[in-house]
């Protein structure tokens, strides 16, 4: 495999015994560490590599058992590859050849704060904490890990591949006054010097280093227990908090048990191990991650305060504890290969966290939010140039970060959803069991689960999804009219709009999915598999292609068909509405339609009451209007367009809350009141500048509700001026609700008097936590006013900037993505191209891609359809 840079393969680990102590708990944060690690050397060699990252080895030896005897060898020398994160330890004479050798390392760490590794992570305590908790500056400090994709190296020196799998033995030293957690339960406590313990654990099965995981604090829990018997017994779930916090993880705790519950019914596999542990992280890269029996959370993403969150988050929680207990099978149990099949875990994980919350909550819709939100931001990626294919080369650790993205989680997630729709739900899970148990406890590719679906189904699943998966982009389907019949011509979709003939070399297996076929009623399943074909007996009073939006492809109707679906929106599902209205949005984009047809469309859904359909409508205008942002007459034109369209839908949802608020109703009048102050519209401003006065000066705290921080917030700063900003910024700090600084950070990004943003500037870089800088960088890259000022500080502080925050490439990546992609002229993009051109961009190299491409769309947008929107604005009384 040259595409790889990994280990030799002549030493496989079979098992890994760890002992980490001698903790410090405060100054450097350093320990020490043991592993020994039983391994079968297949060939004689005189020098052992393995993995390593800011580790230091004290000393190595190597113990081979004999038929009747031990021989040892100790290490003449340990030198270390820092790139490419090796150590290699070196023997004056020639190790043979064994089944039962034991690698024996000392070795010290640092418990750093990188979100990466072994870490520790910042809080200020709700409650007094337990005597030994360290102390990091003014913040008290919580360790645990995170070793996904290649960071189990950062903590102890091992062979840190997903397809080098072992079992695991762990102990640690701690305070008796804190808690010890990992992946599976604890199995012995002994006092170890004065004022420790040294807790062990039960050995895990067979799994990859990156899903080991240990965590130490002042933890509390609360318990639940499945309904379903594993063993004999009902599985113990708990979810762990910091002390003083247990009662904000009822909202995950009531879950998580149904969920473990779900997935053992439809994998038709029983949950592998004795024990279910969620941990609540306070500084988190991701939004969690699925060590195998303990699953790790940012606190966002499984605390929730019935009293004080925002309730949308229990839309996030629930999703995300589905997504990863979805791991503890497919990903835990069965390992991609190597990383390059990270789709894999990811895209499956995602279509079934999604299917679980659908299981748990029918009324929230979560299909139509799929469309909506995972599909278009999918598309928005792979209609680049820069994007990728879903399977990817993958040469090392930095390569693989950057491709825990929209292509492999979402774009990878709408194709399984694709197919499952097209096999059948019930074929495609049965496909998915047998592929979890023919592989169990090892590691499978892409092609060993077509397999086990192509059996499942009687199908060829490979011809069929191969080129979705092993080709870059997807097509849009353009269809003309004939009395009776259609012709419909696939062709790759780019946003750009210029597909070139090396551009379009793919022919997609793309599932038809059509309404209104004579004499059939619902959706006919029609797959195209040429570039063009006529398909007859069509209604021509009505039809729709891609029932639910179930394919992954956008479709081009003809103008006036486009204008008479919006006459027949009471015909279209949820999903198609959402779909329609982002085909319209991304086609006006890249030129094969023009905007007037967008907004037609939506001027038909005045009347919509669904959250999810609205949440589409604005964004596919929020897009429009950033774009057109510095056209006053356009912009202008559109806020009048967007206050008429969304007027009566805001006037009529009111700002009271009702006990019969069902959840989508709740977000929808925080969409509607955010985006009606944003445009202008005079009573709601006043009345929410009114609330945030009452709220800020401690008058009543009850006048806004905490679902509509978000938009009070919002609307006062984009009116406000110094009073606002210094108020949101106290809030900032003053917050007691887990979701509070989210809230609050990106209100003050919508700040319009620019002398203010030196301050923020300083706040977002000082104060604010690595693992939410990229909310503040979104703020300012999307706001008008500071986008610019905003690129030039980071151009003139750019070394800072990369030191604060590429301790973690993830967050560094990131953050660059969503400063960035907002711009929409081509200066921007040469002068952001110039800047990075003599750089090591290693890390965030296909994010600066990404970036040049959608500015360059965006730029071309403006430049090709400015005169026909505000031709069409005017025509219709708007401008």
């Amino acid at each position: 495999m040259t595409d790889r840079d990994i280990l030799p393969d002549f030493i496989r680990p079979a098992h890994y015994d760890i002992s980490i102590y001698d903790i410090e708990l405060g100054g450097a944060f350093s320990y020490q560490g043991t592993v020994k690690i039983s391994a079968k050397i297949a060939k004689g060699v005189r020098e052992i590599v393995l993995n390593t990252h800011q580790l230091k080895i004290h000393t190595a030896k190597v113990t081979l058992e004999l038929t009747k005897s031990q021989q040892s060898f100790k290490a003449s020398g340990i030198s270390y590859d820092a790139p490419r994160q090796r150590a290699t330890i070196s023997f004056s004479e020639e190790l043979p050849v064994s089944e039962k050798a034991v690698i024996a390392l000392d070795f010290q760490g640092t418990i750093n704060n990188d979100m990466a590794g072994f870490y520790r992570s910042k809080y200020k305590p709700v409650v007094t904490p337990a005597s030994s908790v360290p102390k990091d500056g003014d913040d008290y400090v919580m360790f645990s890990t995170q070793f996904e994709s290649c960071d189990a190296r950062r903590a102890f020196p091992c062979f840190d591949e997903p397809n080098l799998k072992a079992t695991f033995d762990f102990q640690i030293e701690l305070p008796e006054d804190q808690v010890a957690l990992s992946n599976m339960p604890e199995k012995s406590v002994a006092k170890a010097k004065k004022g420790l313990k040294v807790v062990a654990f039960e050995t895990t099965p067979l799994m990859s280093t990156y899903l080991m995981t240990w965590a130490v604090g002042d933890f509390e829990y609360i318990e639940n227990f499945t309904k379903r018997k594993y063993n004999g017994k009902n599985l113990p779930v708990r979810v762990y908090t910091t002390r003083g916090l247990k009662n904000q993880a009822q909202y995950a705790l009531d879950h998580a048990p149904q969920i473990i519950d779900y997935y053992s019914e439809v994998f038709d596999i029983d949950y592998p191990l004795p024990k279910s542990d969620l941990l609540a992280v306070h500084e988190f890269s991701h939004g969690a991650m699925e060590g195998w029996g303990l699953v790790t959370y940012r606190t966002t993403a499984v605390l929730f305060d019935e009293k004080t969150s925002d309730a949308k988050f229990k839309n996030r929680i629930a999703y995300v504890v589905a997504h990863e207990l979805a791991h503890q099978w497919f990903g835990n149990l069965v390992t991609m290969d190597w990383w390059n099949e990270l789709w894999l875990n990811e895209g499956f994980a995602t279509w079934v966290g999604w299917l679980a919350t659908d299981h748990i909550h029918p009324d929230w819709n979560v299909w139509p939010q799929f469309v909506s939100e995972g599909m278009q931001t999918a598309f928005s990626l792979d209609s680049l140039r820069s994007s990728h294919a879903i399977e990817v080369p993958v040469r090392d650790a930095l390569d693989v970060d950057q491709i825990f993205d929209a292509i492999s989680y979402l774009k990878g997630s709408s194709t399984i959803r694709m197919l499952a729709t097209h096999l059948g739900q019930e074929t495609f899970l049965k496909g998915v069991s047998s592929y979890l148990k023919a592989h169990a406890y090892g590691n499978a590719t892409t092609s060993d689960l077509w397999s086990a679906l192509s059996q499942a189904s009687d199908q060829d699943v490979n011809a069929l999804i191969d080129p979705w998966v092993r080709k870059i982009g997807f097509p849009v389907l353009t269809v003309s009219e004939e009395p009776g019949q259609i012709g419909v011509k696939q062709s790759r979709y780019l946003s750009t709009g210029d597909v070139a003939p090396e551009d379009d070399k793919t022919t997609w297996w793309v599932p038809l999915g059509i309404e209104g076929r004579v004499g059939t009623k619902g959706a006919t399943s029609i797959g195209l598999t040429k570039k063009e074909d006529i398909i007859r007996n069509i209604d021509d009073t009505f039809y729709k292609i891609n029932k639910d939006n179930a394919g992954f492809y956008r479709t081009n109707y003809p103008p006036a068909r486009l204008a008479k679906l919006s006459t027949q929106v009471d015909r279209l599902s949820i999903s198609d509405k959402i779909g329609l209205i982002g085909d319209a949005g991304a086609l006006s984009i890249s030129g094969e339609a023009a905007t007037p047809g967008l907004l037609a469309f939506v001027e038909g859904l005045q009347s919509e009451t669904n959250y999810l359909v609205w949440s589409q409508v604005l964004g596919s205008l929020g897009t429009v209007k950033s774009v057109f942002s510095e056209n006053t007459a356009v912009s202008d034109g559109l806020k009048n367009f967007t206050l008429k369209l969304i007027s009566p839908a805001t006037e009529k949802i009111g700002w009271e809350t009702s006990t019969s608020d069902d959840f989508l109703t709740g977000q929808l009048r925080s969409l509607l009141i955010l985006t009606a102050g944003l445009n202008g519209h005079e009573s709601v401003i006043f009345e929410a500048r009114r609330r945030f006065e009452l709220y800020m000066s401690g008058k009543d705290k009850s006048a806004v509700h905490p679902n509509l921080r978000s938009a009070i917030f919002g609307i006062a700063m984009r009116y406000g001026d110094t009073t606002e900003y210094n108020a949101l910024k106290k809030e900032w700090s003053t917050t007691t609700s887990v979701d509070g600084k989210e809230i609050t950070l990106r209100a003050m990004g919508r700040l319009q008097n620019t002398t203010l943003l030196p301050d923020f500037l300083e706040f977002l870089f000082k104060d604010v936590a690595a693992q939410d800088k990229h909310t503040g960088g979104m703020a300012l890259g999307g706001n008008p006013k500071t986008r610019y000022e905003f690129w030039q500080y980071i151009k003139e502080n750019f070394d800072s900037v990369h030191a604060s925050l590429s301790k973690n490439m993830v967050i560094l990546d990131r953050f660059i993505k969503l400063s960035l992609q907002r711009f929409n002229d081509k200066k921007a993009a040469e002068d952001i191209a110039t800047f990075f051109k003599d750089k090591d961009n290693r890390g965030y190299d296909r994010t600066l891609g990404i970036v040049n491409d959608t500015i360059l769309g965006r730029a071309a947008y403006k430049e090709r359809d400015a005169a026909v929107i505000l031709e069409w604005l005017k025509a219709h009384g708007y401008a």
